[in-house]
């Protein structure tokens, strides 16, 4: 089994075959749990919703609706 070592600020990193393991690419989030004889589980963090969440919340009521003629004049 692979040991890490803590970094003075109290860092360790992971190595690429466990990030691998955990499907985890740099940039991305793992998720932490801790259990109560003081073991450590670590695992991929799932993020909820997909793209239509997010457009979705760009969504606004009261905005006025412009057509692409609209946005070409003002381009122009």
């Amino acid at each position: 089994m692979p040991t890490l070592t803590v970094t003075t600020k109290t860092q360790i990193t992971l190595r690429q075959n466990s990030l691998k393991h955990l499907g985890v690419a740099p940039g991305q989030q793992v998720e932490v749990h801790k259990l109560p004889d003081g073991t450590l589980i670590i695992g991929s963090h799932v993020q909820d919703g997909d793209v239509n969440d997010f457009i979705a919340c760009l969504h606004k009521p009261d905005a006025p609706v412009v057509s692409i003629d609209d946005m070409n004049e003002v381009i122009a």
